[in-house]
């Protein structure tokens, strides 16, 4: 997918359309004020061709992507499949149904659509430009959902929302991410996860009202609006520092560090910080002193947190197969948040691993602005499930 910028759109003003090199006479004055009106009907011209772009563009990229929402996905009966660090084997029919919770409870971003436009521009939507940011917002939602919620919290709707059929199958699926062969003393661990899910399957769909609270907060936290901490206008404008605008294609490390200053500005969760490694190196005593600071004087439970983020690239112009056992080691970690990357100008959020098959969500799918600041707005998202970087992420906490 190609980076898609806006056009340029000069803007006038009454002042500008009236200066003149040399003397001012009441004919030149005419002629400018004449000139101005010009400008700004070929100005008011250019914008409607900006917005007529953008909806072709919408367009094209839903017909483009939008199929694969309902696309029907195969998984394997008999290789485990890991999201996020659990492990399921679809042997089991409650392991199926708890991946199925599992798997929806995750955070959705994608592109957005008639939105307030962003500061500077008459841009109202990100489809075909903001794929690295909805990939980050999902993984920083994952983190504020594990701080705040924790790993085994899931959304009780999640059983009543509408998932893409399963079928589970012997892998036969065309793509083959990760050509790797799985030992077969990782086919079937013998212990399971000691997590709740696990001892305690069916305790999980109770919610207590906070919870649902948080699970708000976190939505309205990333939505986009001016005010959002984590929203794509906020995003975009920290990134203005780092010479992005929006309509540019942002990088995988330049997400990384806009994540790490929105997260040092925002008020709603003061004990989580981010951490970005420098050279692919993660100096333990910069974490240590991030974990070891005067936790909140509000006596709120939760301690400090911080999500480690570690920009790297996996190979020249295309992945290279060393790190394929290293990928498949990294998705199967507990404190694993997941993986932001994949092809140039093509965002993916990578969440677990079946046999040589990746699982991600895609961020390409553009839906309408969703208004978060009503008290009762919609949770519900329709998740695309595909098989198949980047930033590597940890979630380390106290």
């Amino acid at each position: 997918m190609n980076s898609v910028s806006p056009t340029a759109v000069q803007y006038g003003s009454p002042e500008a359309s009236r200066r003149t090199l040399g003397h001012k006479n009441p004919s030149s004055r005419n002629d400018q004020t004449k000139m101005g009106s010009e400008g700004a009907s070929r100005d008011g011209e250019a914008d409607e061709v900006d917005k007529i772009k953008s909806k072709l563009l919408t367009a094209w990229n839903n017909v483009k992507y939008g199929w694969t929402v309902k696309m029907k996905t195969h998984f394997s009966s008999t290789m485990p499949l890991y999201l996020l660090g659990e492990l399921y084997n679809f042997r089991f029919d409650d392991d199926i149904e708890r991946f199925q919770k599992d798997f929806v409870s995750r955070i959705w971003m994608t592109y957005r659509k008639d939105f307030p436009a962003l500061e500077g521009t008459l841009l109202t939507t990100d489809c075909g430009w903001g794929c690295m940011i909805r990939s980050g917002q999902m993984l920083l939602a994952q983190g504020l959902l594990v701080h705040l919620l924790s790993r085994d919290w899931f959304w009780p709707n999640a059983l009543y929302t509408h998932l893409v059929d399963m079928e589970p199958i012997r892998s036969s699926s065309p793509s083959n991410t990760l050509n790797y062969p799985v030992p077969s003393s990782t086919k079937y661990p013998q212990e399971r996860s000691r997590s709740v899910w696990h001892t305690l399957p069916h305790q999980r769909i109770v919610q207590y009202p906070h919870q649902e609270q948080i699970h708000r907060d976190i939505l309205r936290w990333l939505s986009d609006h001016p005010a959002s901490p984590f929203g794509l206008h906020h995003m975009v404008s920290l990134g203005g520092s780092m010479g992005k605008k929006a309509g540019d294609w942002y990088g995988p490390s330049i997400v990384a560090h806009i994540m790490r200053k929105a997260l040092d500005r925002a008020s709603q969760v003061p004990e989580l910080s981010v951490y970005v490694s420098q050279d692919c190196t993660v100096y333990r005593g910069d974490v240590e002193q991030l974990l070891g600071e005067d936790p909140p004087s509000d006596g709120s439970v939760v301690g400090r947190a911080v999500i480690v983020l570690v920009p790297v690239r996996l190979g020249g112009e295309a992945f290279n197969p060393v790190y394929k056992h290293c990928v498949k080691e990294f998705l199967r970690m507990q404190s694993c948040l997941g993986i932001i990357g994949g092809k140039p100008k093509h965002s993916l959020y990578f969440i677990g691993y079946q046999d040589n098959n990746l699982l991600y969500l895609d961020p390409h799918y553009c839906q309408p602005y969703i208004d978060t600041s009503k008290d009762e707005f919609p949770l519900e998202v329709n998740v695309d499930e595909q098989e198949s970087v980047c930033a590597l992420v940890i979630f380390d906490s106290e």
